[in-house]
C-alpha cells in the first residue's frame, strides 16, 4: 500500500517545511507546490505554479489525503488581495481531493477584551486589519464543503523562522545580537516551530476521527512576564553579555506612515500589553501531552 500523500502549501517557509519534515517521519510522502522548486532534505514531488491560481493547487493536489496551507502572500503584504484568494484555492483543491485541509492559526483573531485565556470557544473579536482578515479567512474554513482543522498557535521561533517577532525584534542578529528586547510587560504566547509540526502531524494521525472542521489551541512556551524569553536568549549568549532593553515603539509609530510593516506592527501592539494564554485541553484530549522541546535547547536550535 503506498504512503498517504500531503500536499505542502509553503514549504519554503520554515512552518511549511517543518510540517513536511514531521509528515516525512510519520510515514507521508510529500508533494509541494512552489514558483520555484527549490531544494528540500526531504523526497519531495514537486510542483511548480502559485498557489494564488486555483488550477495550480487543484493538479498539485491530486490524490492527496492532506494540504498543508503555510503559504503567505508575497512579501507578507496584500492579505487580503491575495491570502483570501490562496485559501479559496486550497479549500477547493482539499474538497476536489477529499482530503483535510489543515491551517495554521494564530492569535490575531482576539482583542484586549478577550481575556487572559482563550479557548477555541471564545469568540474572535479582531480589532486590526489583518485580525480581520485572519477572521474571515477561518470563517471561510468554517464554512468551507471541505474537511479542516485549525491548530492555533502564538509567536513563531525556531530555526529558519526569518520573519517573526523573535528574529526582527527580539533577538535581530541572532548570536550576533548587540541588544535583546522586550516588546510588552505582559504575559507572551510563543510557539517553537518544530513542536507545532509535531502536533499537526499527531492531529493528522487521526484526522479521520475529528468532526469536520476542527480547531485546536496549541499553548507552547507561556512568558510569564513578557520578559523571560529575552532573558533566555541572554542566558544562551553568555558569556558574552547582552543587555535587555525595552523595544522602541515611538519609533516604529513614527515611522508606521511611511512603512507599512511597522504600521501593522503597530497595530499588533495590543498582544504585548495584555496577556493572552492558550488552552490546549482539547488538543492533550485528542493526542496527549503537548509536544514540548525545553526552552533552552529550543532557542540553541533556533540562535544556531
Amino acid at each position: 500500500m503506498p504512503p498517504r500523500k500531503a500536499l505542502i502549501l509553503g514549504i519554503t517557509g520554515a512552518i511549511g517545511a517543518a510540517v513536511a519534515a514531521a509528515l516525512h517521519q510519520e510515514g507521508w510522502s510529500i508533494a509541494a507546490l512552489s514558483r520555484q522548486p527549490g531544494r528540500s532534505p526531504l523526497p519531495v514531488e514537486w510542483h511548480q505554479g502559485d498557489a494564488r491560481t486555483a488550477d495550480a493547487v487543484h493538479r498539485a493536489g491530486e490524490g492527496c489525503a492532506l494540504i498543508f496551507h503555510g503559504a503567505n502572500p508575497p512579501g507578507y503584504r496584500r492579505w487580503r488581495e491575495d491570502g483570501l484568494p490562496m485559501l479559496a484555492a486550497a479549500l477547493a483543491a482539499a474538497h476536489e481531493a477529499g482530503a483535510r485541509l489543515l491551517f495554521p492559526g494564530n492569535t490575531y483573531v482576539f482583542s484586549p477584551g478577550s481575556g487572559a485565556l482563550v479557548d477555541e470557544a471564545t469568540p474572535h473579536t479582531p480589532t486590526t486589519r489583518k485580525g480581520a482578515v485572519r477572521a474571515e479567512m477561518e470563517a471561510m474554513l468554517a464554512a468551507a464543503p471541505a474537511r479542516t482543522l485549525v491548530l492555533r498557535a502564538g509567536d513563531f521561533f525556531g530555526p529558519g523562522v526569518v520573519n517573526s517577532w523573535f528574529s526582527q525584534a527580539l533577538a535581530k542578529g541572532g548570536r550576533q545580537a548587540r541588544t535583546l528586547r522586550t516588546l510588552g510587560p505582559a504575559g507572551h504566547a510563543w510557539a517553537y516551530v518544530p513542536d507545532l509540526a509535531a502536533a499537526f502531524a499527531r492531529l493528522a494521525a487521526i484526522e479521520a476521527t475529528l468532526p469536520a472542521h476542527a480547531t485546536f489551541h496549541f499553548a507552547g512556551h507561556w512568558d510569564e512576564t513578557g520578559r523571560g524569553m529575552a532573558e533566555a536568549v541572554q542566558h544562551a549568549l553568555a558569556p558574552r553579555q547582552v543587555p535587555i532593553r525595552p523595544f522602541p515603539w515611538w519609533l516604529t509609530r513614527l515611522a508606521a506612515p511611511f512603512v507599512p510593516v511597522l504600521a501593522e506592527a503597530q497595530e499588533m501592539r495590543w498582544l504585548w500589553n495584555h496577556p493572552l494564554r492558550l488552552d490546549n485541553r482539547a488538543l492533550q484530549a485528542a493526542i496527549g501531552p503537548e509536544p514540548h522541546t525545553p526552552l533552552a535547547t529550543a532557542i540553541a536550535a533556533t540562535l544556531a
